[in-house]
């Protein structure tokens, strides 16, 4: 008989690994048992052949949670005859990331044999444990591994990443997630000690809400399994509404400062642009479901308007303000539908990025240096006897000619910034500009024409053209 002061007798190993997850029990032991991932683990690729010959370099695998980043660096250590020391980005400290790289360095020294050092969550290092790193890495004290959800590129110190191979994981295809489900009903780690029988249906509704999330799914199996009561044949039948009901709301991959929400918003932005709405109505769908903030949302739609739709359709820059305002002041659930609207409007307006690219080159002008001068009747003097002082005369008052247009140079350059399409208003805009060119080019050939004046210009009132502003 046990009292609270007796210590429960010690779990067998077998008792031990039972109660670990199942998406820990199952985890590949081979580079055959790895599901998905063909394209860097496929017959012939790189890196199959490195780890095959044991000729690795170090390496930072980046991709989503659950698909197989851990488990490819189990294997690789497997597969080598290297050490493997194991540590994370969240509980590692500098004093025991160096303890292990030193470890490393003097079994390299003495025993020459090499060190794999995996880091999940490398991310999470700051910059002064990535540094540690780097010395080690440089002279090959270890072999690093590092292991991410977010972009290297953007998240580890530049000169790790370059030490380093990258490869990306994708999310397992729904057929790889069938693959391992099955795997898992059949395995003696796994539940093949249980009398289930899992629907067919249930297994592809699994495959598919999770992801690619290889962890999810057998988790969600798992839960499944263990929480359904046998049926009258004595057999666990785990259909899809239990999978359903195990797997509960979906968590779509969408962390608000990590790569999930950066891939989205631009799936959502190039969707628009591409004129495609059904697409970007199922991105917005996607944002508003995991909690984006509808500002976020409305605010980048803003910039689309002038960037990618522009005068094509001006009206698209007041919907998508219109849009932002609605979001703030209605909030959610509401301001689904004022963003929705802003969503298909731009997505199915006429585009041109004119505008955009006209700034763009007039900001690359300025910035290289060349900088031009104010033409001398533009300039802003104050007052008509400041202009006289100054020689700042000449200004010709567009709304006193014809058509309010005049041939005057308002640049000291005839590089052109601004070329409108024949897209929606644009094309207005494109035939006005035309018109202009016109008259400009007429204007330049009578001057050509005429002699140059022979007598003084008249004073103020003698043939003056109407009254001006004297400082625009």
């Amino acid at each position: 008989m046990s009292d609270l002061f007796t210590p429960p007798p010690a779990e067998t190993p077998q008792e031990s690994s039972a109660k670990r997850p199942l998406a820990a029990r199952m985890r590949p032991q081979t580079l055959e048992e790895i599901a998905g991932q063909e394209h860097i683990l496929g017959p012939g690729k790189l890196l199959r052949r490195a780890i095959e010959a044991d000729r690795l370099s170090s390496l930072i695998l980046y991709g989503p949670p659950g698909c197989g980043k851990t488990s490819l660096a189990e294997v690789i250590a497997r597969s080598t005859r290297r050490a493997f020391d194991r540590t994370s980005g969240v509980l590692s400290n500098v004093a025991g990331l160096r303890q292990s790289l030193e470890a490393a360095r003097q079994r390299r020294v003495v025993s020459a044999r090499e060190t794999i050092l995996f880091i999940d969550e490398i991310h999470r290092f700051n910059k002064a444990q990535q540094d540690v790193l780097l010395p080690y890495v440089e002279e090959g004290a270890v072999t690093l591994i590092g292991a991410t959800t977010h972009n290297p590129f953007f998240f580890i110190n530049n000169p790790l990443v370059s030490r380093s191979q990258v490869f990306q994981l994708e999310p397992l295809s729904e057929a790889a997630i069938e693959t391992l489900l099955q795997r898992a009903l059949q395995s003696p780690v796994g539940l093949a000690h249980l009398p289930l029988v899992l629907e067919a249906d249930a297994a592809a509704h699994l495959a598919a809400v999770c992801e690619g999330d290889a962890r999810r799914a057998l988790n969600a199996l798992e839960i499944a399994a263990l929480t359904t009561p046998p049926g009258p044949d004595g057999k666990i039948h785990i259909t899809r509404a239990v999978t359903e009901e195990s797997i509960q709301k979906k968590a779509v991959v969408y962390d608000h400062d990590e790569d999930g929400h950066y891939d989205t918003i631009s799936a959502f932005i190039k969707s628009v642009r591409g004129s495609d709405p059904n697409a970007a109505l199922y991105w917005l769908a996607k944002m508003i479901y995991a909690g984006e903030d509808p500002r976020f949302i409305a605010r980048r739609l803003v910039i689309l308007a002038s960037e990618d739709i522009g005068n094509a359709d001006p009206r698209g820059l007041t919907v998508a303000v219109a849009a932002l305002h609605a979001a703030d002041f209605v909030g959610m659930p509401e301001a689904r539908i004022a963003l929705a609207q802003a969503t298909t409007y731009l997505a199915t307006a006429p585009k041109s990025n004119a505008a955009y690219m006209g700034i763009e080159a007039a900001l690359a002008d300025v910035k290289e240096g060349r900088v031009l001068p104010v033409p001398r009747p533009l300039r802003s003097t104050g007052s008509k006897r400041a202009a006289k002082a100054f020689g700042h005369e000449g200004y010709q008052y567009a709304h006193s000619a014809p058509e309010h247009f005049v041939d005057q140079e308002y640049v000291p350059t005839d590089k052109i910034y601004y070329e409108p399409t024949a897209q929606g208003y644009e094309d207005v805009i494109r035939k006005r500009i035309a018109h202009w060119n016109s008259l400009r080019a007429a204007a330049r050939r009578n001057k050509k024409a005429d002699p140059p004046p022979t007598t003084k210009p008249g004073r103020a009132g003698e043939g003056a053209a109407p009254p001006q502003p004297d400082d625009a």
